[in-house]
């Protein structure tokens, strides 16, 4: 059974676990083009899992125990990623992987993210020693496949000032600025958690009481700036982006990642404060 074996009960599905367990031999008997897009379709809610003439009456079962079809407003997310998994097999693995900061060795192109490494195969399967993660996987194919790459520059830019980041700027101030700030007022020591658990480093040289780089992957540096508060004066937290930022992910998948930064910290304060 393999993947369906290893599955989580009551996770909701995404493409690419559905795509785990099919064939992947493209048949065309689903009356779709690829199994990828067969996955997509499934979340959606274009397609039935007994359209795939291949998968076991086992294997059906347990997908529908955690299958939740996507509204058609949701749909463009599963028909993003099932374009990501297609794009992955195009990539020269070999060619891009100083370029973006990873390894190649066997066909498999391995990024480290977090301090963690994530490791791609040639049919977009994401695996790491860790639980890999809807927030961290879609930005991670999203980084390999950006058709432009810019190195890193040291210079730090606001989120507004990404390209697109004036109209995602409410969201993410509401989504990550907000409740990071919330969370380091009531759990100040948090930082140093972050410092050991996910290879952050403080620096110097900013106008703030911590000032501490992550990196969720290798060329793309994230600065978050925390001031605490002082008497009358509220505390205050920004996130800042290397400039290359900006070249090296779309801005959805730069708020995807630090939106889901914020809910794994606040996670780590309820199981360890």
């Amino acid at each position: 059974m393999g993947a369906i074996d290893g599955m989580e009960q009551g996770k909701v599905l995404t493409p690419l676990e559905i795509y785990k367990v099919l064939a992947k031999s493209n048949c065309k008997q689903c009356m779709l083009p690829s199994c990828l897009a067969f996955a997509a379709a499934v979340i959606g809610g274009q397609k039935n899992l007994d359209d795939c003439p291949f998968l076991s009456e086992d294997a059906k079962k347990a997908l529908s125990v955690n299958l939740v079809k996507r509204s058609t407003a949701e749909s463009p997310q599963a028909e993003f990623m099932a374009k990501l998994l297609t794009r992955v097999k195009k990539l020269d693995f070999a060619a891009m992987a100083t370029e973006r900061g990873g390894d190649y060795c066997n066909d498999v192109l391995s990024v480290r993210s977090l301090g963690k490494d994530f490791h791609v195969d040639r049919n977009g399967l994401v695996r790491s020693e860790c639980h890999v993660i809807p927030w961290v996987e879609a930005p991670l194919l999203s980084y390999l496949c950006h058709s432009s790459h810019q190195q890193i520059t040291q210079n730090w830019i606001s989120f507004r000032e990404i390209k697109g980041g004036i109209d995602w700027r409410g969201l993410f101030r509401s989504r990550c600025e907000t409740p990071l700030k919330k969370l380091a007022d009531n759990h100040p020591e948090l930082f140093a958690d972050i410092v050991d658990l996910f290879q952050g480093e403080e620096v110097e040289g900013f106008d703030a009481d911590i000032a501490l780089v992550l990196y969720p992957f290798p060329h793309i540096p994230i600065l978050i700036c925390y001031q605490a508060p002082d008497r009358e004066l509220d505390s205050e937290l920004t996130f800042f982006f290397d400039e290359c930022c900006g070249t090296n992910l779309h801005i959805k998948s730069l708020y995807t990642l630090c939106a889901g930064l914020v809910k794994m910290f606040e996670q780590i304060a309820r199981n360890h404060f």
